[in-house]
């Protein structure tokens, strides 16, 4: 196993996000950074029957880049209803869906104030459904540029657009919903995985990871 990994907060987040924090013995969770838009902080991608569909949970129109993660905002809009609605439309027939369908339908029921709050909770659920160690995770005390040799910075390689390589992540095929319609897409969010595969979903992540 690997050591210490530093990831950025992330709304269900990508499946390369999830090897990392299964596959290296602790990971860093950062919460001091200043807020940057158009990234997995605030959105994730799901496959629908029209292709790869974004969910963006908007944010308080301040001044989020000089807004710490932690401090930032979610804005006053129904936005989690429409968010539900779509999972449940993309993901109705899926295996498993049903199975952990009330798992997640408190996030979209119940009001955040703060994304990071919300990321972190609905993390933590995800990796528990999942079967992964909550407790080597720590958030961050203060923000580091750049780290020292041996912690692996991941804050910024894991994105929408014009993502970082990375050698470690080998996307694996899995049963996708859409399949026939659009073949198989890699690196959605985590619950594309989870709703498809259930509790195989860990023998995908791992069959990701190269060492």
């Amino acid at each position: 196993m690997n050591e210490t990994a530093v990831v950025s907060s992330a709304y269900l987040a990508p499946i390369q996000y999830y090897t990392k924090l299964d596959s290296y013995s602790h990971v860093l969770l950062e919460q001091h950074e200043n807020f940057i838009k158009q990234t997995f902080r605030n959105r994730c991608v799901i496959s629908s029957a029209a292709g790869p569909l974004p969910l963006y949970i908007p944010t308080d129109k301040g001044d989020a880049l000089k807004c710490l993660t932690r401090d930032i905002l979610i804005a006053d809009e129904d936005w989690q209803s429409l968010h539900w609605k779509s999972i449940k439309t993309a993901y109705n027939s899926s295996p498993f869906f049903e199975y952990y369908e009330e798992d997640f339908l408190p996030f979209y029921t119940k009001k955040w104030k703060y994304l990071f709050d919300f990321n972190t909770q609905i993390q933590e659920k995800v990796m528990e459904l999942i079967g992964l160690d909550k407790n080597k995770i720590s958030l961050t005390s203060d923000f580091i540029p750049t780290y020292e040799s041996g912690i692996s910075d991941f804050r910024e390689a894991i994105r929408p657009k014009n993502p970082k390589p990375d050698i470690e992540f080998i996307p694996q095929f899995y049963y996708q919903v859409f399949e026939e319609k659009f073949k198989f897409i890699p690196n959605l969010s985590i619950i594309d995985l989870l709703f498809n595969m259930g509790n195989e979903s860990i023998v995908v992540l791992r069959n990701s990871f190269r060492k």
